[in-house]
Order: C-alpha cells, then structure tokens, then sequence
C-alpha cells in the first residue's frame, strides 16, 4: 500500500533522478508555492513520520532510492522529515541528494564509483556503482569538461553532463593545473546569497536553468592542492604524487576524533567545510602554489601520499593491490593514503577498460573531492614522465 501511494505521488512530482536533484517546491496539482496547500502536506505528522521510515528502510540502494528524492520534494514538512532520517554519508554510505557529493564518504569501507572518459569531447563522468561488477550501469553523479588555457587547464564539474558553464546553477567546482600539469588547486564552487534570488516559477515543469543561472553570483572555495613529483631524469616509473587537503584537519582521521558538528541539509547550500573565498582573479596564494612556492606549507591540513607500489619479479612491473577493482596495468593507477605507515586506504583509482576507470574513496575527503583529484591523473604532465 505504501509503494502504491508513492507511486501515485512520484507520478505527479518533478524529480531529476539522474542528478540526484531535489526541487524546491512541490509540483503537485492543487498545491501552492511552498506545498502547504496540498492534501499530502495535512497528513497527520506521526503518520507521515511512520510512512518515510519505513520507505528509508526499505530502499536502500539506487535506482530505488529515488522514492526518497520523491518525498523531500512534496512539500516543507515532508522535507522536514525526511532530512531529519536520512543519515549522512559518513554514516549510512547512501548518497542520497546533491549534497552528497561534497560530504565526507563512509566510514565503514570503500564505496565504489567508477569513471567513464569520452575522448572526442573531453568530458568525464562519474557514476556509483549499483552492483560489485566492473561494468554496471551506475548512477550518475557529476561530470567534467576540460577547457584547454594558454597557461593553465581548467577542469568544470557539474551535476549535468549536458550543463557544464561555470555560471550554471548546476555547476559544483573545478580543478585548475599549472602550466607544466604538476600541480593542481580544486576549488569549489558556492553561489553567494546576498542579492541573488532565484526567479519564482509557477510552472509544474522545471524552471530553465539557464535563465535563472543567470541571477546566481558564484564564489570558489580553495579545497585542496594536488603536486606530482617532478621526474627531472626522466624515468618511467610510477607517479609520486602528494594532496594537501585544505580544508579537512589531520585529526579527522584519528580513532578519537570528536563528533563534528554537521551541517543541516539544504538543496542549495552544498558546501560541508568552510574556506577563505577566492576571487576570480586568482590571489597570490593560488598563483604561488601553481609555480611551485608553496609546496610543503601544510598548516594542520591533512595530507594524503599516495602508496608506494612493489617491483614484482616475475611480472616485471610496479603492482599494487586493489582487490580486483583494477584489471588494467597504467601510470595513471594510485593509492592514496595519510602516511606510509597508515594502511588504510581514502582513495584508490585505476583503469579497467580503454575510457573506464573505478574510482572507490571513503571519510573523510568527500565523492567532489576524489573525482577531482582522479581527473588530475588524468591530464597531460610535461615534466612528469
């Protein structure tokens, strides 16, 4: 009965399954602006509290989760509750909204995406794995367009694979190489809320993105910054490479670390750690980092290497073990961790196929966070190799 009455109420609702996007207001036949006005939003609350439980519980893997999507967007007291019961990623391994991707991974294990690379367009995709096969079909989650620069490559991530301009209300953040591809600064992007409204829309269907973009005043966030060791003598072997997590402390990966305070759910705000903001012409900080100046200035940051490979003798190659997850020999392939001595792997990338890639990562860096350190393997490095 229950599956029944979503089923009639995702019929009449507008939900972007393939973002995992939640609109914000209800787009139920008889229902004002806010929703209140529908019959679903006078459902007694114990009722309504009992039904979202049980649907929560129920679906716990996508494409069935998007029952969940469904209900946040029916109105402000379905949304209410349903924020109150998802848990976050850190804790329940779902990524549930677009939230979700700038939100620290989970802490029990790796959760496993992977990354499908078109060549002819330049652009990247990320997609969760819905099975344990190398193949599946996946959820989508961002997608990147590199944009070629006289001294730089810049990396935009969106939530749209057809929606990639950096003034779109879709866009999420971007990574930015240095002229010699060595270094990398992830910035992410947070639109400023003084004096941009979004223009109201009556219409049952999706506002056009693009006109209302239009109104939206974006501000970048420094992240973190990536550097590849320099290969002066030009050997062939693998990549030395080393990421300054910016915003996230080292204490985040200690057993004893303290409950963080959390940040409330909210369909706009995306941004879990706050950072300085960055203008659009870049401060000296970033530009410096770029050039090469601040390589080793750390500040409390943590700091992810990624894991030396062994030299197998009878294959005659470097090798790392990821478990089965990577089946294709490449120098783009790493392991990322917090020390030498630290086994525990946060991220790990390598390739499966001529354009496919898995990407697995977990707490504390977020999916936003490890698709733009992956897509930094991915370009070109003059003085690398």
């Amino acid at each position: 009965m229950t599956l029944e009455f979503i089923a009639r109420l995702r019929s009449r609702r507008v939900v972007v399954q393939d973002q995992l996007e939640v609109p914000d207001q209800a787009a139920v036949d008889g229902c004002g602006d806010d929703g209140e006005d529908c019959c679903w939003a006078k459902l007694p609350p114990e009722l309504l509290r009992e039904v979202l439980l049980r649907i929560e519980d129920s679906e716990t893997h996508w494409p069935q989760r998007k029952t969940v999507v469904a209900c946040a967007g029916v109105c402000s007291s379905w949304r209410l509750i349903v924020k109150e019961i998802v848990k976050f990623p850190e804790i329940s391994g779902k990524l549930t909204f677009p939230i979700s991707v700038k939100q620290p991974g989970p802490k029990d294990g790796l959760l496993h995406c992977f990354i499908k690379r078109n060549r002819s367009t330049h652009t990247y995709c990320l997609y969760l794995s819905l099975t344990n096969a190398l193949t599946d079909d996946g959820k989508f989650l961002l997608a990147a367009r590199k944009h070629k620069r006289p001294t730089h490559n810049d990396y935009i991530i969106s939530l749209r694979a057809e929606d990639m301009s950096r003034g779109s209300s879709s866009y999420v953040g971007k990574l930015r190489s240095n002229y010699l591809g060595n270094r990398y600064t992830i910035l992410a992007g947070q639109s400023a809320h003084t004096g941009s409204k979004m223009a109201k829309n009556h219409s049952p269907r999706l506002p056009n993105l693009k006109h209302a973009s239009s109104k939206i005043h974006l501000v970048n966030y420094s992240m973190a910054h990536i550097s590849y060791e320099l290969e002066v003598l030009g050997s062939r072997g693998p990549r030395r490479m080393q990421c300054i997590m910016g915003t996230i402390p080292t204490a985040s990966i200690l057993p004893e670390e303290p409950a963080r305070a959390r940040s409330e759910f909210s369909g706009r705000n995306t941004d879990i750690f706050q950072s300085n903001p960055i203008a659009h012409s870049e401060p000296a900080s970033m530009g410096n980092f770029l050039s090469g100046s601040l390589c080793g200035q750390k500040n409390g940051a943590l700091v992810l290497i990624n894991k030396a490979p062994r030299w197998n003798e009878q294959l005659h190659c470097w090798c790392l073990n990821f478990h089965g997850r990577v089946t294709v020999a490449s120098v783009k392939n790493f392991q990322l961790v917090a020390s030498p001595e630290n086994r525990k792997i946060v991220l790990q990338f390598g390739k499966v196929g001529k354009d496919l890639f898995t990407m697995d990562y977990q707490y504390p860096i977020s999916a936003f966070q490890a698709f733009a350190i992956c897509l930094s393997s991915f370009d070109t490095k003059v003085a690398c190799e």
